[in-house]
């Protein structure tokens, strides 16, 4: 056996571990019934306020499950998204196999139309007023779904965690990347212009994605019956970190 044969085949034996190491996303089945189940205004009003998911139009993994939090004591609303997977650092073992991400809708609990919106934005929490802007909308960043309130300004975001650093970050990351698709699958990477990246073209609608609408203040449980006992238990509402 000569040495390019070699290096194929340990090439070949390193991703085949890496297949059957890599987290793999196992979704328990939806309950047929939920602690904390909201009422049939509470369902109806979360679906009126669920958000419009503008996402990158080479988004290459699945939004598998959609939850409603509706707060039983303050105006607000929490959409909780699980993707299938992160673009990266999801091919080690210990790595959580889906990508959870948030968007609030607080609203007026007269009129029931939104008034803002809060979006997790990479540990930050994004915010802006949605008086008369219509539905609620999110921009969601590719492959790593970071959540963007529709049409923000690039130059308000977070000097540290702005889009074309994360552009050029996924250059930097293509062997990690590489080591992703070889555990469960996805993209080689992102080899399109900047512009593209910011192409937020794809229309995806929550209301009738919406696995479940409860009405809690703590959804823990919740969650991870619908998501998985590895879910993140990322915080419940914007107030609980500095807002933006």
């Amino acid at each position: 056996m000569n040495h390019a044969t070699v290096r194929r085949t340990l090439g070949c034996a390193a991703a085949f571990v890496l297949a059957a190491c890599g987290p793999h996303v196992v979704l328990p089945p939806v309950p047929a019934t939920l602690p904390d189940q909201s009422s049939a205004a509470d369902i109806v009003l979360a679906r009126a306020l669920a958000p419009v998911l503008h996402v990158q139009r080479d988004e290459p993994f699945a939004l598998e499950r959609v939850v409603a939090v509706v707060n039983p004591t303050r105006p607000i609303i929490a959409y909780h998204l699980l993707w299938s997977h992160d673009i990266n650092g999801q091919w080690v073992p210990w790595a959580k196999a889906s990508d959870a991400e948030e968007v609030w809708v607080g609203y007026d609990p007269g009129s029931r139309r939104a008034t803002e919106m809060w979006t997790y934005w990479h540990g930050d929490i994004l915010h802006t007023l949605w008086i008369g802007k219509g539905q609620p909308a999110v921009d969601v960043q590719w492959g790593k779904h970071g959540t963007l309130p529709y049409g923000v300004v690039e130059s308000d975001l977070p000097r540290s965690r702005t889009l074309n650093l994360f552009y050029a970050a996924e250059f930097l990351l293509l062997p990690d990347i590489g080591l992703g698709k070889a555990s469960h699958g996805g993209p080689w990477g992102f080899f399109h212009s900047y512009g593209r990246y910011r192409d937020f073209s794809r229309i995806v609608e929550l209301a009738p994605r919406l696995d479940a609408v409860v009405t809690t203040d703590d959804p823990r449980q919740v969650l991870h019956e619908i998501f998985g006992p590895r879910h993140a238990d990322k915080q419940p509402w914007p107030w609980t970190s500095h807002e933006r």
